[in-house]
């Protein structure tokens, strides 16, 4: 009778067990199923930048997924900034985070876009969400017009570990409006999309209404 009755037991713990054990599988499948994304605080979108909610993409898996969603400066020197965060098992370790950047620039230059790697400039920087990030700068054309117009590229890229997501910026700004003859180079759609309170990239590049500065991740 003692050992029917410790078998029983055994038994009895071990389903408890196999089921504490589904229970946790499933919490962790539907919780990379639904994560959450970052995204652009709305009191940085002002002087004409909006979202494009038809460009709003995104996947979920059974561990995770991605999201994407860009922010649109129109007129005589358009500028955009798509902001994609990434939900994996694991975070992204650097080089992979750095892949990311690296494809999101490809797929830019399938549209048109030529950077010059000779202008290059790769650094980190702390944003107001205290993330320490790394990016990188380029100079450009934007082959798809005629005339061809000049380009600035961003690439800035962090994990959110609070989060337990990784997010990767892509910013482009034309600043030469060679459709119209004229010949001035125009930096302010660019310089919002850079901008942040310590002046990383210049004194003039200096406030607190930047957009890449103000993405909310966690």
């Amino acid at each position: 009778m003692t050992w029917d009755r410790g078998a029983r037991d055994t038994r009895i713990y071990a389903i408890i067990a196999v089921f504490v054990i589904i229970v946790i599988i499933l919490t962790v499948i539907f919780s990379g199923m639904s994560f959450s994304h970052a995204y652009v605080d709305a009191t940085a979108l002002t002087d004409g930048w909006r979202e494009n909610p038809a460009e709003r993409e995104g996947d979920s898996q059974w561990f995770g997924g991605w999201r994407s969603i860009t922010y649109a400066f129109g007129g005589t020197y358009p500028a955009n900034l798509t902001v994609t965060t990434y939900k994996t098992l694991v975070l992204m370790n650097e080089q992979e985070l750095q892949q990311k950047t690296t494809e999101a620039i490809e797929n830019a230059i399938q549209q048109g876009i030529v950077v010059d790697n000779d202008t290059m400039i790769t650094g980190e920087r702390l944003l107001q969400n205290e993330h320490m990030t790394s990016y990188v700068v380029y100079g450009g054309t934007d082959n798809s017009k005629s005339p061809v117009e000049q380009i600035k590229v961003i690439g800035e890229v962090w994990n959110c570990g609070t989060a337990g997501i990784s997010v990767v910026c892509i910013g482009i700004a034309q600043i030469t409006d060679n459709e119209h003859n004229n010949s001035a180079i125009d930096t302010t759609s660019w310089y919002k999309i850079i901008c942040d309170s310590e002046g990383t990239f210049g004194i003039d590049v200096q406030g607190t209404d930047g957009l890449i500065d103000n993405v909310i991740c966690h």
